[in-house]
């Protein structure tokens, strides 16, 4: 018994010390993001906060969260819903909790009336999130932090704070992109 605590003692170090590690390198990479944004650190907190809120709320809501399937975005203050959701009642319902939530500035639902999409369906949304990411990465004129990129149904949402050129440019990329259906710009304007 006294060789199982003390292996225990000797053990629980590590453990701690491990979950430091996860705890370091999570934040020098979130703060390695915010010092690259133009958002201001305080925006980006909020952020976060409004996505946890309304994943929150959403989950609280029973009749909404066992029916639907729903994506949150916040975007400095502004918010995307995309996802489905089976009624047209139910999709106001998700734009009250949201709206209800500090700091949001707009919403814009974009929730598909049916039933919740398929993973295969959802793969492939992620695929080309990927693809559009990787091309922005690459373009010359735009830099890939300043774009959020959220793809449903084929549709990529972009969202961020451009120039105009930036925009226009960051618009060029995706439509090239192969299984973009649509584009729809979300963006706020430097100039």
């Amino acid at each position: 018994m006294l060789k199982l605590k003390l292996a225990l003692l000797l053990l629980l170090p590590l453990l701690v010390l491990q979950g430091c590690a996860t705890a370091v390198v999570t934040g020098a990479a979130t703060g390695a993001s915010i010092a690259h944004d133009r958002r201001s650190t305080g925006s980006v907190i909020d952020d976060q906060g409004i996505e946890f809120k309304a994943s929150y709320a959403l989950f609280k809501n029973k009749e909404i969260y066992d029916q639907s399937h729903i994506n949150v975005t916040s975007y400095n203050g502004v918010v995307l819903l995309t996802g489905e959701t089976p009624s047209e009642d139910l999709k106001q319902q998700v734009s009250a909790e949201i709206k209800a939530i500090a700091k949001v500035r707009r919403v814009h639902n974009e929730l598909i009336i049916a039933a919740p999409s398929a993973l295969p369906s959802r793969s492939s949304d992620s695929w080309i999130t990927s693809k559009i990411k990787t091309k922005l990465a690459t373009e010359k004129g735009i830099d890939p932090f300043y774009v959020k990129v959220v793809t449903e149904h084929g549709i990529v949402y972009l969202m961020g704070i451009l120039s105009r050129a930036e925009a226009d440019l960051a618009v060029s990329v995706v439509t090239k992109s192969a299984g973009v259906q649509r584009v729809v710009k979300i963006f706020e304007y430097t100039d």
